[in-house]
């Protein structure tokens, strides 16, 4: 499914992992996700993603604690603006 994209399979793999009474974690966690399915759906369907931005978000908070306590908010500004 998370390769191929195949996100209509989704309520069926959920169906089969709830039914299952050997593994309780697993059972759980898929019926945690019937409450955002349209969310799940989309995700594991759609090709978009948001990696590009938890990629500069990742990026940010490095500079950020690299520069904690060494200089003001100008300096930190400027070096996320030029990294």
């Amino acid at each position: 499914m998370l390769t191929h994209l195949q996100g209509d399979q989704l309520p069926e793999w959920i169906a089969v992992a709830s039914a299952t009474a050997v593994l309780p974690s697993l059972r759980h966690f898929a019926q945690h996700l019937l409450r955002d399915l349209d969310a799940v759906t989309a995700g594991l369907t759609l090709p978009w993603n948001s990696g590009v931005v938890e990629g500069h978000v990742n990026r940010i908070k490095m500079l950020k604690r690299q520069m904690f306590g060494r200089a003001g908010f100008e300096l930190l500004r400027k070096r996320v603006l030029l990294a």
